[in-house]
């Protein structure tokens, strides 16, 4: 009996859902894959350095294929300079740097040094200084990409941050890079020092405000406009 159109149309159909379904090129990228590969590729960078890990062993760690790591990422450069980048705005989102965040200056200013001393101090952020400082004697390549992608980017967000309070009349700064490399390496200070070297530091909370607040007592007393300058601005 020979099937009807209505029939036909049906069998047509199915087969239609049956045909697989290709990515076009402009396929958005899975952002779950993407996390784990940054994730992987972090602990692995970390364990082996950066010429012990191969994108291979990246995608197996982070269980896809090596085509989707390159999918996303590139190259492995571009890679490792993704997950310094990804380190960075974990512990220091970019809200932090906000054109107008809420609270005095001196508070502002206490919530970027308490982050930005957690990150330099972080278990992940010292064994990288000391992976850069191994290599930098034989390959300037890769402690440039490690700076570029992390304390460069978090510098000028500063800036851009106290070009504002300048703009507001909170500070008076002739430098503003200076000023930003000044704040940085104070809060790194000797603890810094000690955990790149290998000594055991370990401070606690009551430590760690105190040095926080003499850092930042020490930037305003710096940089805070002069009474002259704030009667002028009155």
């Amino acid at each position: 009996m020979t099937p009807s159109a209505t029939t036909r149309r049906d069998i047509g159909k199915s087969r239609l859902r049956k045909q697989p379904v290709k990515a076009g090129p402009g396929r958005p990228k899975d952002p779950e894959k993407r996390l784990a590969v940054l994730e992987a590729a972090k602990r692995l960078f970390l364990k082996h350095g950066f010429d012990g890990v191969s994108m291979e062993a990246i995608a197996i760690q982070a269980g896809v294929s090596k085509l989707t790591v390159y999918s996303h990422f590139g190259d492995k450069d571009a890679l490792f300079a993704a997950t310094i980048h990804a380190k960075c705005e974990e512990m220091l989102p970019p809200t932090l740097f906000a054109a107008a965040p809420k609270g005095a200056i001196r508070t502002q200013l206490t919530t970027i040094a308490r982050a930005f001393f957690g990150l330099v101090t972080s278990p992940e952020a010292i064994a990288l200084h000391r992976l850069m400082s191994a290599r930098a004697a034989g390959d300037e390549r890769l402690p440039q990409m490690f700076w570029e992608a992390g304390p460069q980017r978090l510098q000028a967000g500063f800036v851009q941050f106290l070009q504002s309070r300048v703009a507001t009349g909170q500070l008076e700064i002739p430098d503003l890079h200076r000023a930003a490399s000044q704040f940085f390496c104070l809060l790194k200070g000797e603890a810094h020092a000690k955990m790149a070297c290998g000594c055991a530091v370990r401070l606690d909370r009551r430590q760690i405000a105190e040095h926080v607040r003499a850092t930042v007592d020490l930037f305003l007393r710096a940089y805070a406009p002069r009474p002259e300058e704030r009667r002028r601005r009155a």
